[in-house]
């Protein structure tokens, strides 16, 4: 059985600017849409993702504008919008707004919700932005997720994980007997889309009396490391979202503004 650290009350004082996306909230029949926003530290672009049951809009913004393009309620690419001339028009309206309200904040919003994130790390409650001069703060109240615990690495070498192609966010477990950089993938994960959970498979061929590990300890031990990175929510983006929704005025609350 798998252990989980609890999951903690946090709050966060923050500036989200002006919020005038929430002014003009997306239809209401829609539902609640899943945000994901994005900051490119290379190119200094924001992406912005909308999804909702019925089908999804992914913005970015780019030098002369913003870009979008559509995606069916399963994620599938679509070649036009999921929703009638009527939905779409207030839909991506709304989100282009939040999108350049949200790339007007950044880095600074990110930065100040990593600063956030490693207040709750130390075992803080509460988190308070600073400003340079009087402005308008929003409090933030979030619940994040505790990690599972796994344990480190016992078996022989090195191992490190990293992104490969596919479908699902696959990853690769790599392996060295004494290199400090690994690069022999010994096994592999994926999230399911039906259950959203991890997939594991044992690259063949492998020996695993050279790993010093029976493959189904490693697939274990790989699945608790995909959890932590790729299912569980962390601080930071538990922050970015609760943050969003209120920029966007989707969070269901009334806004507790300073």
């Amino acid at each position: 059985m798998s252990l989980r650290l609890p999951t903690t009350r946090f709050q966060a004082v923050l500036d989200l600017g002006p919020k005038t996306a929430a002014a003009v909230p997306p239809p209401q029949n829609l539902g609640k849409p899943d945000l994901f926003g994005d900051w490119d530290d290379e190119t200094e672009q924001s992406s912005l993702a909308v999804e909702f049951a019925s089908g999804q809009v992914h913005l970015e913004t780019v030098d002369d504008g913003i870009d979008y393009h559509f995606h069916t309620g399963d994620g599938a690419e679509a070649d036009g919008s999921p929703w009638p001339d009527g939905i779409t028009e207030p839909v991506v309206r709304w989100a282009s707004i939040l999108l350049t309200e949200f790339h007007r904040r950044m880095p600074e919003l990110l930065e100040d919700l990593e600063e956030a994130a490693a207040w709750h790390d130390e075992g803080y409650a509460l988190y308070v932005c600073e400003v340079e001069e009087p402005t308008h703060l929003d409090l933030l109240t979030v619940d994040i997720e505790g990690e599972l615990l796994t344990l480190p690495w016992l078996g022989s070498g090195h191992v490190d994980h990293e992104h490969i192609d596919g479908d699902n966010h696959p990853i690769a477990l790599l392996w060295s007997a004494t290199s400090e950089t690994p690069d022999v993938p010994i096994a592999e994960a994926r999230l399911d889309p039906r259950t959203e959970l991890p997939v594991t498979t044992a690259i063949a061929g492998v020996d695993w009396s050279l790993v010093g590990l029976p493959a189904d300890e490693v697939l274990s031990w790989l699945e608790g490391i995909y959890l932590n990175h790729h299912v569980l929510p962390d601080a930071v983006g538990t922050l970015l979202t609760a943050a969003l929704e209120r920029m966007g005025g989707v969070d269901g609350t009334a806004s507790e503004q300073l």
